[in-house]
């Protein structure tokens, strides 16, 4: 996103926010709501009283919903503000009516599919968004392990014990404590993160101002500090951390000043550059290695040669700019994400168009993730819904998680057993816990 449309971007989620507000004051809604201005009763009442309580997979199933909105004491029903919100949320386009140009390639699914059930909404921990663009600021590490932007700090949550621990705090001096070529002793002062990515024993947090923070969880402090640039139009956008057919972890940045950067984290350095004429919003690297999705601020996509940077081909079917993709674990095809509120499946066998464009509700594809054995596919909206695609199908059946705020990440856990979706809201502001359905319906129970 270039530097102009950051700021009318800005400008406009502002207006936004003034909209929801009014839309709240009118209906005694909940959203984006704090305490100290609330005309809410409900809103006060959970405050002062300290009522808000998490809401576990029991309770649900008994009718409570799931993220504990008392509608009974409200004066409008969960169906009219929902039906409110799709009326009404507005979602932001770099291609004005991008999203209607989309509709008529949109395959018609089969909704009603469960696939991972609901099992906590966890109230005490508030995942957070600087960027309203960026939505990648949830991973999972284990089945039970997430990591999560919440204002200043890096959190992790532990789902078993139901404990929150900082791991880094940036809202001060970060500087690591390890000497390496090229690393930034000084570090960072008050950085703002735009973007985390987190695998196996490796955090990465990128900023504004396109720092790159980088941590081991097994080790103590800050590892590697670097700036990719110092360009006015610095933004980091992106980070995907993957493993190196020797074995070796890297990471790849995805920035506004138009480049690609690969880094190797066993020498700490960079070890490619690749410029492209547009910012760039989304990077996936192919499972084999070889391959690179790029996406940006471009209708079209393209796929890069990982080592040469080269173009393979262009990706045309899109209507606006893209800001997610993923790879299949076959390596055969791929996801991406657009404003024109579509995500588009893609086959490397044939790239003269999509093999199919499935569409969002009320906004964007921000996010996508599959799970690691292939079998299921989500794309997550900028608020109130996440689709997870049963990808055997051939992405016709598809399960809808239906909620109310905005998305400020997504992750499976890599066994496939867990999905964490961050809710960020200022009084609704959660971590939505669910567990893949097993084949005997019984064991969904225990929870």
């Amino acid at each position: 996103m270039s530097h102009q449309q950051e700021n009318d971007a800005n400008e406009m989620e502002e207006e936004y926010e003034m909209e929801d507000a009014e839309v709240d004051m009118d209906d005694d809604g909940f959203h984006d709501r704090d305490a100290s201005d609330s005309d809410s009763d409900v809103d006060t009442y959970d405050y002062m009283s300290n009522r808000i309580h998490d809401t576990t997979a029991s309770q649900a199933r008994k009718g409570k919903d799931i993220q504990g909105i008392p509608w009974e004491r409200l004066s409008i029903t969960r169906e009219k503000y929902r039906q409110t919100r799709l009326e009404q949320y507005k979602n932001y386009e770099n291609i004005p009516q991008s999203g209607e140009g989309s509709e008529k390639e949109c395959k018609t699914t089969e909704k009603g599919g469960v696939y991972y059930v609901f099992r906590r909404n966890s109230r005490s921990v508030k995942s957070t968004i600087l960027h309203f663009q960026l939505r990648n600021l949830v991973w999972a590490t284990s089945k039970h392990d997430v990591y999560l932007m919440s204002h200043f700090s890096v959190m992790h949550w532990s789902s078993l014990t139901r404990t929150k621990s900082e791991v880094i705090n940036v809202s001060g001096r970060v500087a690591p404590c390890e000497k390496h070529p090229g690393s930034l002793l000084e570090g960072f002062t008050q950085t703002q993160v735009s973007t985390l990515a987190v695998k196996d024993n490796l955090l990465v947090a990128g900023g504004f101002q396109g720092e790159l923070i980088c941590k081991y969880l097994d080790r103590p402090g800050v590892s590697y500090c670097t700036r990719t640039t110092y360009d006015e139009n610095a933004i980091t956008n992106a980070v995907e951390i993957y493993t190196s057919g020797s074995g070796a972890m890297h990471f790849v940045a995805s920035n506004n000043d138009g480049g690609v950067r690969t880094f190797d984290m066993e020498k700490f350095q960079q070890s490619n550059h690749f410029c492209f004429p547009w910012p760039v919003n989304h990077t996936s690297l192919s499972p084999d290695g070889k391959t690179l999705i790029i996406v940006g601020d471009d209708p079209e996509g393209l796929l890069v040669d990982s080592r040469s940077g080269k173009t393979i081909s262009s990706l045309h079917g899109h209507f606006d700019y893209s800001f997610a993709s993923s790879w299949h674990p076959n390596g055969l095809t791929f996801a991406t994400g657009n404003q024109d509120k579509t995500c588009r499946i893609w086959d490397i066998r044939n790239l003269s168009k999509s093999v199919a464009a499935l569409k969002g509700n009320i906004g964007a594809i921000r996010s996508i993730r599959y799970t690691s054995d292939g079998k299921f596919m989500a794309m997550a909206e900028p608020a109130d819904f996440v689709h997870i695609f049963d990808v055997g199908s051939g992405y016709q059946k598809e399960q809808e998680i239906d909620f109310f705020g905005e998305i400020s990440g997504m992750s499976f856990s890599p066994d496939t057993q867990s999905l964490f979706v961050g809710v960020w809201d200022r009084t609704y502001g959660s971590l939505l816990e669910f567990s893949r359905r097993n084949e005997y319906s019984y064991l969904d129970a225990i929870f």
